[in-house]
């Protein structure tokens, strides 16, 4: 990386490709396609992915003797596939040109941030010297959400002739991504079609199996100096085979201008016709990336965080792969936040509880997206209640895996690869994925000020959420509290206490305790629902006063379970054996999966206070402290700074850090304490993806999380920052190696907020509007207004 809006890499590692094409995947939103090579095809070093947001489908695969279904996020049929070789008028034809031929010299891959390029550059020379320069340019359009290009100049050095270039679109494509992926049928697409229209253009359209969704791919390609193409068209794919004349000083060029259309989009039409109607009407490559430049700048203007320094390159890249995968163009579509993003195969393209770390940024800056990302939710509130009903249950339970219904997604069984054997997955346990999905719709709602959504969709999932736990908790007589039991935690490695017959653990901290707030704010919704509103919802959810008291008295008498001083992660947590953490580092090396070092060794994790990730210490993420202690005051337990102090380093100890999601949580925590480490893990949130610190998982998706979160670490986490009704709260914490930022917001109906933060002083810009005063609420309980086309400083 040699600048702030650049990404680099300048040499050619077959190793470290998969994550190259990760980090400098190209998207809109709608759709993504990772940054592969274009001369090849998927196998050894690299693998081509174009995958559309949303666009699922659904298997039965034989696992181990057992048959279960799998919905995958699908690879979609390769655009971007060119071959070509060298034509010398001196000598026989060369080979095919890859980067992993024995003739390449000079290798390296630029992305552009601020305008949202690709282009590779590649230099190869023969062993006669003949030398041939080839340089692709790609975008995925930000302003027209169906078009992608890729232009292609090739130079000869010392040599005339010609270059054989063949334009291909394949369609013989699988989800072969994720090599422990690869038990499952990853041949998603069937029916294909190819053929050509006039004008360069090639064409491919097909279709999913289950829900059968229908995708259309027309691909246009042009020359210069122009010429025509010998054409063929295969069952799954096409290929046009062109002659370019080469001599030295003088480029050739090709372009592949790709239009996409599936039966997803609106308004309702064929995909092939729509897709050739768009490429027989779209511009030349360069007035394409003139309007792709623009819309990215308007994305910028918007959602952009500078922080100088290496820490503030790093976040940038993380708020563009964050806008790649969730744009303004998914206010328009049904589809949940992607774990992985649109980046990869990892997780096969499932929703979990990502947005937890997602929505903050998007309340903050694209409101209208995050709104979006709730109505998936909403979407599938039918789902989360027939799930609820078919425990035994009332209310929504939404799942832990989500894709296109809103059905479990998560797999029964997963393969520890150390070990080789197949173990029965409880992931889905994780009932705690209904909270986060209920905080979400809060704090969107306290950020934006949308009470209409708050009132209408938003109102039906909290309190579906908050019935569904009022009915989870069963009453323990001798403890005179409610009780949760057999679930899993965020932490993950604790799915049954050791030896036991049944799954689960009880009173997981973090999940009694969100339960709790839940409730809380259902019955806080209650009371501020307008009248009609209220007795429509009360009828509509059959609500009366028996219930309502059931979750008044569950939200005060959930049991939080503590040992030797500090909150335990669940009943019996500190009765269980203590790790030699020294031993197995040294033994491995390391150990953050260290689930899967156990189980090979025959043993489990389930016998030993170690966790995967940050677990009760998440309550520490979601919650200020003041709203934390005042959380378990309402339960009736008493906890404050001394305490909290003992619960984070208690836990910090006992944590092996196998997900990114968990040093992110603890630098936030310790960033909160102003902790001495506090640095230490948010640095290697930090680093997760960019330096793949956990050793070869980047290639296969990026974690859309926790590049959301470092990004919300610095704009709410430094700041201590609150948007709602009130106006702004800002609270700002010292993080040394963060000391000076600016980031712009939203704040209720004003847009464009921009705050600067310097050491010890605080600046507030509010761009002129029709708007009133802006309120802010700062340290030592001052409260101050900016006037809109005013900037204000102030010393903190």
């Amino acid at each position: 990386m040699t600048t702030a809006w650049t990404w680099k890499y300048d040499r050619y590692d077959p190793g470290r490709e998969p994550l190259v094409e990760a980090l400098c995947t190209l998207g809109n939103g709608r759709f993504a396609t990772r940054g592969c090579a274009p001369e090849c095809t998927a196998g050894g070093a690299h693998y081509p992915g174009t995958y559309l947001a949303g666009g699922y489908d659904r298997l039965t695969s034989t696992v181990a003797g057992q048959q279960v279904e799998n919905e995958d996020l699908v690879n979609l049929p390769n655009w971007t596939l060119l071959r070509y070789r060298c034509l010398p008028d001196d000598g026989p034809p060369g080979v095919w040109l890859t980067p992993d031929a024995g003739e390449l010299r000079h290798y390296d891959v630029h992305l552009d941030l601020r305008a949202g390029v690709l282009t590779r550059r590649l230099f190869f020379e023969d062993s006669h010297g003949r030398g041939l320069r080839v340089s692709h340019i790609r975008l995925v359009h930000m302003g027209e959400p169906g078009l992608a290009a890729q232009c292609t100049l090739f130079r000869a050095y010392g040599w005339s002739g010609a270059v054989e270039v063949r334009s291909l679109l394949d369609g013989a494509v699988t989800n072969a991504g994720v090599e422990r992926y690869r038990h499952l049928d990853g041949r998603h697409l069937t029916e294909h079609r190819t053929g050509f229209e006039d004008d360069g253009v090639a064409w491919i359209s097909c279709r999913t199996f289950a829900p059968g969704i229908r995708i259309a791919m027309a691909v246009r390609t042009v020359t210069h100096p122009a010429l025509s193409a010998r054409e063929v068209a295969g069952s799954t794919g096409t290929e046009q085979t062109y002659r370019l004349p080469v001599v030295p000083r003088r480029s050739a060029m090709v372009v592949k201008t790709l239009a996409l259309h599936t039966s997803m989009d609106g308004p309702a039409a064929d995909p092939l016709t729509a897709a050739t109607d768009v490429i027989a009407r779209t511009p030349s490559f360069p007035r394409l990336l003139s309007a792709h430049r623009a819309a990215w700048q308007r994305v910028w203007e918007a959602g952009e965080l500078h922080v100088p320094g290496e820490a503030g390159r790093i976040l940038r890249l993380h708020v563009f792969h964050l806008l790649q995968t969730l744009s303004p163009h998914t206010a328009e579509l049904d589809v949940g936040v992607p774990a992985r993003g649109l980046h990869g195969e990892a997780y096969r393209g499932h929703v979990f509880w990502d947005e937890l770390f997602v929505l903050p940024y998007l309340d903050l800056h694209f409101p209208e997206v995050a709104r979006a990302l709730l109505m998936y939710r909403h979407r599938r509130l039918p789902a989360a209640r027939e799930a609820a009903r078919l425990v035994g249950q009332r209310g929504a339970m939404f799942p832990w895996q989500s894709a296109s219904s809103g059905r479990e997604e998560t797999q029964v069984l997963h393969l520890n690869p150390r070990s080789g054997r197949w173990l029965e997955d409880r992931s889905r346990l994780q009932r705690h994925v209904g909270s986060a999905v209920a905080f979400n719709v809060w704090k969107y709602a306290q950020a934006t000020g949308d009470r209409g959504f708050l009132h209408s969709a938003g109102a039906e999932i909290l309190l579906e959420v908050a019935r569904f736990w009022a009915g989870a908790a069963t009453f323990d007589p001798a403890l005179g509290r409610y009780r949760i039991r057999g679930v899993v935690g965020p932490d993950e490695y604790h799915d049954a206490y050791p030896d036991a017959a049944a799954p689960g653990i009880d009173d997981n901290a973090y999940t009694n305790a969100t339960a709790a707030w839940v409730l809380a704010r259902g019955l806080d919704l209650l009371g501020e629902l307008p009248e009609a509103r209220g007795a429509e919802l009360s009828e509509q959810l059959s609500l009366d006063d028996d219930e309502l008291a059931r979750w008044e008295d569950v939200s005060r008498r959930l049991y939080v379970p503590f040992h030797q001083g500090v909150v335990s992660q669940f009943e019996g947590y500190g009765d269980l054996a203590e790790l030699d953490w020294q031993a197995y580092r040294a033994r491995y090396g390391d150990i953050r999966r260290l689930d899967r070092i156990l189980e090979a060794e025959g043993d489990t994790v389930n016998r030993y206070q170690a966790s995967k990730q940050a677990d009760t210490l998440m309550l520490g993420y979601l919650f200020r402290p003041e709203e934390l202690y005042g959380l378990f005051g309402r339960l009736g337990y008493a906890l404050d700074d001394e305490m909290w102090r003992a619960t984070v380093a208690y836990h910090l100890r006992r944590t092996s850090h196998g997900s990114t999601l968990s040093s992110l949580v603890h630098g936030w925590v310790l960033t909160r304490q102003k902790g001495a480490d506090a640095w230490r893990y948010c640095e290697e949130a930090l680093l997760a993806d960019v330096a793949d610190v956990q050793g070869g998982t980047t290639g296969e998706g990026i974690h859309l999380g926790a590049m959301a979160g470092t990004i919300d670490l610095v704009e709410r986490g430094i700041t201590g920052l609150e948007t709602g009704p009130e106006g702004l709260r800002v609270a700002p914490v010292t993080l040394a190696e963060i000391p000076r930022f600016t980031f712009t917001l939203c704040c209720g109906r004003h847009r464009g907020v921009r705050l600067r933060i310097l050491p010890g002083r605080l600046a507030i810009r509010v761009p002129a509007s029709p708007e009133g005063p802006l309120a802010v609420a700062l340290p030592g309980g001052r409260r101050v207004t900016v006037t809109p086309g005013q900037e204000c400083w102030f010393r903190l």
